[in-house]
């Protein structure tokens, strides 16, 4: 293959080209390799754990090779900068702190956790009600991210959009919900 020794001089969209027209993972390995350093202190920053770290930037690594999008990248750069800190946030998110239930039997009961607790319950059957006003787009992607701890690239998976039309989705639901319930508030306070 013409210019494989000198994929150095090449742009990093024009490595993604040749992948592209080659289909041959060794352009896609060029431009990993050129980023390596960034991965690794990316995944540093947010995981605070050098091995985890590395077999964050393994994952992806895997993630690329893939679920490179089909359309163009403009700065693949930034769209893999991006994806690491996703992956990160994703991990951190997913750790569970899994206690002995044993210990709870020594915390003694009042009258305050009845009351939170039928808050809570009041609290969720109005995020509920509110979810349920949203449309459709944004009601499966909040559903998916914030209550099934879904990545972004599982709700892409699952429902067909874009990674733009997810983070779309999730923030105008955010912002939907948010006024939603700002709405019942004022009307429950009248």
């Amino acid at each position: 293959m013409p210019g494989l020794n000198n994929h150095t001089n090449l742009t990093d969209e024009e490595l993604l080209v040749n992948f592209r027209s080659a289909g041959d993972t060794l352009w896609v390995g060029y431009l990993l390799q050129r980023y390596t350093a960034l991965l690794l202190g990316v995944a540093l920053k947010y995981l605070k754990n050098k091995s985890q770290a590395e077999d964050a930037v393994q994952q992806v690594f895997e993630k690329v090779l893939t679920h490179l999008p089909k359309e163009p990248i403009l700065n693949f750069k930034g769209w893999l900068y991006i994806l690491m800190r996703n992956h990160c946030l994703q991990q951190l998110r997913d750790k569970t702190y899994n206690t002995d239930e044993s210990a709870l039997k020594f915390v003694p009961a009042s009258e305050t956790d009845k009351e939170d607790y039928l808050m809570q319950e009041h609290t969720l059957k109005q995020m509920n009600d509110a979810i349920e006003l949203l449309n459709e787009e944004q009601r499966k992607t909040i559903v998916l991210f914030y209550l099934k701890k879904y990545s972004y690239e599982q709700i892409i998976a699952e429902t067909g959009y874009t990674f733009m039309q997810v983070k779309s989705f999730i923030q105008n639901g955010k912002r939907n919900l948010k006024t939603i319930l700002l709405k019942k508030l004022g009307n429950s306070q009248l």
